[in-house]
C-alpha cells in the first residue's frame, strides 16, 4: 500500500493544480484581459451553387495585411487579426464602455465538397471577406456499379460483363 499513496498524493496535486489554473483564467476573463486568440470569430455565411462553394465572413476593422486564408484536409481556414481601436490606446483615454473585440481569431469552415484550390479566389471589399471556390466532380463519393464476371462458363451463370440485377429486400 506505501507504494501506491505517493501516486495517489501526485494525482491529487495535480488536479488541485488544474483546478487553480482554471480559477485563474476566470480571474483573467472578469479582469477582460484577453487571450493571444481572443476568442472572437467573425460571422460567416456559405452558399453553394451548381459550379462554387462561397464564403463570406464579416472581417471589419481587420488589418489586411493580416488575413490569412487556408484550405486543407477539406476545410478553409480564416486567422486574422484586429488591432484595438485608437480610442483605447490614446495617452490618458479612460474606456466607458468597450464592446467591440479584437485580438487574433481563426476560424474553420468545413467545405463538405471538393474544391479546387488552385483556383479559389479571395476579396476584401468594405470589411467582408468573400472566398470563391470552384467545385470539382466527386469521384470519392459517386456510387458506380462494377460488373461482376463468374469463373465458368456454362454452368448457368449469367455471361460475363453483365451487370447483376439490383438486390432487393423484403422487409415484410
Amino acid at each position: 500500500m506505501r507504494g501506491r499513496r505517493p501516486a495517489a498524493h501526485l494525482e491529487v496535486a495535480r488536479i488541485q493544480s488544474e483546478v487553480n489554473r482554471l480559477f485563474e483564467a476566470l480571474l483573467r476573463l472578469r479582469e477582460g484581459e484577453r487571450s493571444p486568440v481572443s476568442g472572437w470569430s467573425p460571422a460567416v455565411d456559405v452558399a453553394e451553387s451548381a459550379t462554387h462553394l462561397v464564403v463570406e465572413a464579416e472581417v471589419p476593422g481587420v488589418d489586411p495585411e493580416s488575413l490569412e486564408v487556408i484550405t486543407r484536409g477539406g476545410e478553409l481556414v480564416l486567422r486574422g487579426r484586429r488591432d484595438p481601436s485608437a480610442l483605447r490606446l490614446a495617452d490618458g483615454a479612460e474606456v466607458l464602455h468597450d464592446e467591440r473585440e479584437y485580438g487574433l481569431f481563426e476560424r474553420t469552415i468545413p467545405l463538405g465538397t471538393a474544391v479546387n484550390t488552385r483556383q479559389a479566389r479571395a476579396r476584401l471589399d468594405r470589411g467582408v471577406l468573400r472566398v470563391e471556390l470552384p467545385k470539382v466532380e466527386n469521384r470519392r463519393g459517386e456510387a458506380v456499379r462494377i460488373p461482376v464476371e463468374t469463373a465458368g462458363a456454362g454452368d448457368g451463370t449469367r455471361p460475363t460483363g453483365q451487370p447483376a440485377a439490383p438486390l432487393t429486400e423484403d422487409r415484410g
